[in-house]
């Protein structure tokens, strides 16, 4: 029979490699437990602390956690300990946890920490009864601590774990990559230089595969995937010298450090680099980036990942049964889950033992669909030209960009064009949205006209807020006629949605605009129906912790709150998200509103905490939370309720967050969508049908939902849009429990 036992104490700790997000984690995990009535310790320089006890297992509270959300790496530290293998010191960690009273443990680390921590409690039970038998724990510990209750948060920057789609660091590591790769573009193009990045990754190729994705490099080296042939370096002087010959002015290789032959030798950054040089004369430099990629502020990403993920530990501990196996949390399809931890190490080693004996394929599908999906991808982006020329049965797309401009819109025209492109088929971009459309400025875009699109911030085809009337209906049928468009990629958010309804609606009436259309959601309000991703908002979100993060640092010298407004028209994601990633004490969303009696309550808890010591204060305020009061209306309210006690400042971030390079995941995204877009469209085409669809991604899958639906999905009392939305429910449970007063 099962036995639910909620532990007595718990204890948190991170062990290997360190990754920006761990102390997120570590934070989420004492807040939650203390939210749950729990006492939490944390133990010091991970299993070697187990092992040590005394100061290295120590009480922690709210308050001891309030300012390590924004630090990367650990600061409860992170050791190699060889005691920890063996039995002894694994019988001294038990006698130091039920000493304290211990007997449920997150640990945050890779899978060598989480194969520690099951060992551990597989023994847990017999070492118990031997130091009961020494007489170094009372008899009634047999009864008080009959089991560990273990549960593990993955945190890895190589993102290796089978089970879960992302590990916590792997995003930022790839925000490092991307940043130092985007940098050295312009000086490889300066110079007309080559230059080989060598990446993390001994055993996998997540890091090398994203990163080639989101910068446009020319050729990755991979562990899962060898070069097809023997002869690598021919092939890869073949493909540089013909890039020369189209014009391009650099070259970027980026090898993963275990990357490999498909006989199982290494490749290494040394031998691509001398075979660029030696026979092409390439001006070849290395660049190793090493252990930059684990350091500095984790991202958004990571930041809100590692809190759902400690949150969730802390619940797996609570509502688990006590003699349950010890599980994983990660994440699939946006949302958090748990599975078994022998089963995910087991999983994760098999990768490595097909690498071993060269069984790629194998080591291939135990990476999943989605790894298999962006390797397909990469290499027809990389590719110098498309392997065929518009011919015979060619089709014509038409790109066209709608309302505000988001970053990664760049990104998905790249990958349109050369998608299409690759197929044999023709693709035209019209500027500056309907309004250029109108004016006939429609362009042919090809392979090269896109190059370096990959990482441009906002929109270089140019937008329109323009939604078009009837006569201008007809304008653009004509208009479609006559340059034969046989299909419509519109990129955008609800200003491009509402254009390409009416361009569908009024197909009745204008044969020539019986064409398959799709709309590529594009917006930083992330609020757009039938996907849970909205390209652009992971951009804006980073944006606005940046700008925070220097907030909380001039704020704290002087005893400051600050209210800060961000984006989003109606839909507050942006403000929760933001909040969770900035520890903000209250967030005002469009979703709750903001009445009297809040402001009234959140002013008092605000002048108690800093009467208790407190020297920052954040709020974080939807721009459509409410009508009336005003981010100026809160700031005067703060102001006078807070004299004597603090001082208010206010931030309107305003159009920073649309501005900037789009982020990894923003350009992983627009690719992803933008591919399957054309492909869709393609295929509409071919069948003779004319279908208008909205791409997105829900469930962890790319869908398409038809676009006469729009209406009632933007209509929140039509019956069809959920009560709540998605995002909402995952993460405000999660905000709530973080705001703990510190």
């Amino acid at each position: 029979m099962e036995v639910r036992r909620r532990p007595h104490r718990i204890a948190v700790l991170t062990s290997g490699g360190d990754a920006p997000g761990m102390n997120a984690a570590v934070r989420a995990v004492v807040r939650t437990a203390e939210g749950e009535g729990l006492a939490v310790a944390a133990v010091r320089e991970g299993f070697r602390g187990l092992v040590e006890g005394g100061e290295a297992i120590h009480p922690v509270s709210s308050s001891d956690v309030g300012g390590v959300l924004q630090r990367g790496g650990t600061w409860i530290g992170t050791a190699r300990s060889e005691a920890f293998r063996t039995t002894d010191g694994r019988r001294a960690a038990v006698a130091n946890l039920v000493g304290r009273g211990i007997d449920g443990l997150v640990v945050i680390g890779g899978d060598g920490s989480l194969i520690g921590a099951d060992v551990l409690r597989d023994e847990w039970e017999a070492h118990v009864t031997d130091l009961v038998g020494d007489g170094e724990l009372p008899a009634a510990a047999v009864d008080t601590h009959p089991t560990l209750q273990v549960v593990g948060v993955v945190a890895s920057i190589d993102n290796d774990l089978v089970g879960t789609e992302s590990t916590i660091g792997a995003d930022t590591a790839l925000h490092r990559i991307t940043e130092a790769i985007d940098a050295i573009h312009s000086t490889a193009s300066s110079h007309q230089r080559s230059f080989v990045i060598e990446v993390m990754g001994r055993d996998c190729g997540h890091l090398a595969l994203m990163a080639g994705l989101a910068t446009g490099a020319q050729w990755v080296f991979l562990p899962e995937r060898p070069p097809r042939t023997d002869d690598w370096v021919a092939s890869l002087r073949t493909a540089v010298r013909l890039s020369r010959q189209v014009g391009r002015r650099q070259n970027l290789v980026i090898v993963a450090e275990g990357a490999r032959d498909r006989h199982g030798g290494r490749i290494t950054s040394a031998e691509v680099r001398d075979a660029l040089a030696e026979e092409l004369g390439e001006d070849t430099r290395i660049t190793t980036l090493g252990h930059v990629q684990r350091g500095g502020a984790p991202s958004a990403f990571d930041r809100n990942l590692a809190t759902r993920c400690g949150y969730h530990a802390v619940r797996a501990l609570v509502e688990r049964p006590a003699e349950a196996e010890p599980v994983v949390v990660g994440i699939r399809e946006d949302r958090i889950v748990t599975f078994p931890l022998v089963t995910a190490v087991r999983e994760t080693r098999a990768v490595t033992d097909h690498l071993a004996r060269g069984e790629f394929d194998d080591a291939m599908r135990l990476r999943g669909p989605g790894f298999v999906e962006a390797y397909r991808t990469m290499r027809t982006l990389v590719r110098t030209a498309p392997r065929a020329a518009p011919g015979a049965g060619a089709h014509r797309l038409l790109v066209l960009h709608g309302g505000g401009p988001a970053p990664g819109m760049n990104t998905a025209v790249r990958a349109a064009v050369r998608t299409a492109r690759d197929a044999g088929h023709e693709i035209l971009g019209a500027r500056h949205g309907v309004d250029g459309l109108l004016d006939g400025e429609v362009i042919e875009l090809d392979w090269m006209t896109v190059s370096g699109w990959v990482s441009h911030g906002g929109a270089e085809l140019g937008t329109s807020r323009r939604i078009p009337e009837d006569d201008q209906v007809g304008a653009i049928a004509a208009r479609f006629g006559e340059l034969g468009v046989d299909g419509v990629l519109v990129i955008g958010g609800r200003t491009a949605y509402a254009v390409a309804h009416r361009l569908h609606t009024a197909s009745t009436g204008h044969a020539q605009l019986r064409i398959p259309i799709v709309c590529l959601p594009a917006t930083i309000n992330h609020d757009l129906p039938a996907t849970e991703l909205s390209v652009g908002a992971d951009t804006a979100l980073n944006s606005i912790v940046e700008a925070v993060d220097k907030i909380r640092q001039s704020a704290v010298a002087t005893r400051r709150c600050y209210i800060v407004e961000v984006m989003g028209n109606d839909s507050g994601y942006l403000a929760l998200a933001s909040g969770m990633a900035t520890g903000s004490e209250q967030v005002y969303l469009p979703e709750s509103g903001i009445s009297l009696d809040q402001l009234r309550d959140d002013v008092a808890r605000l002048k108690e905490a800093f009467a208790r010591g407190r020297r920052l204060g954040l709020v974080i305020r939807s721009e459509g939370a409410d009508s009336v009061y005003t981010t100026p209306f809160l700031w005067a309210l703060f102001a006078k309720e807070g004299q004597g006690s603090f001082d208010v400042r206010q931030a309107i971030l305003g159009h920073l967050q649309q501005g900037g390079d789009p982020s990894p995941i923003d350009r992983i995204q627009a690719t992803r969508l933008a591919v399957r877009a054309v492909e869709e469209l393609v295929g509409e085409i071919d069948r003779g049908t004319s279908r208008a669809a909205m791409i997105g991604l829900a469930g962890g899958s790319v869908g398409l939902t038809d676009l006469a639906r729009l209406p009632d999905l933007l209509d929140p009392d039509g019956g069809h849009r959920p009560a709540v939305e998605p995002w909402l429910a995952a993460l405000r449970p999660v905000a709530e429990a973080m705001a703990l007063p510190a």
